[in-house]
């Protein structure tokens, strides 16, 4: 097993009404549920960012990552299955799937 970051990018943002809000967490609750113990750390949504250059510079913004989730999975390919899954795809964004380089 392996972990993986998935990065999400893009969308809608969080839907309007508590109706809609709660129709999306209830859609994010059931596919970590179907995930299971694969589920890492659930994640969050990313807020400001800084991009911190080699030279000091700092500049606003960054690589457009709206949130992220660490899941436990056997392989890239089933994680890229997973992420075809992820409910952030409904709300228009985007999931970049890395795998976790383990260095200790």
């Amino acid at each position: 097993m392996k972990n993986f970051l998935f990065a999400y990018k893009g969308g809608s943002g969080m839907p309007e009404g508590k109706e809609a809000q709660d129709k999306m967490w209830a859609a994010w609750s059931e596919w970590f549920k179907q995930i299971g113990e694969g589920v890492v750390d659930s994640g969050n949504p990313c807020g400001e960012a800084k991009t911190v250059m080699a030279d000091g510079t700092v500049k606003n913004g960054g690589s457009g990552i709206t949130g992220y989730s660490i899941l436990k999975l056997e392989s890239m390919d089933v994680a890229v299955k997973v992420a075809g899954m992820c409910p952030v795809l409904e709300m228009g964004a985007s999931v970049e799937v890395y795998e976790v380089i383990p260095t200790m």
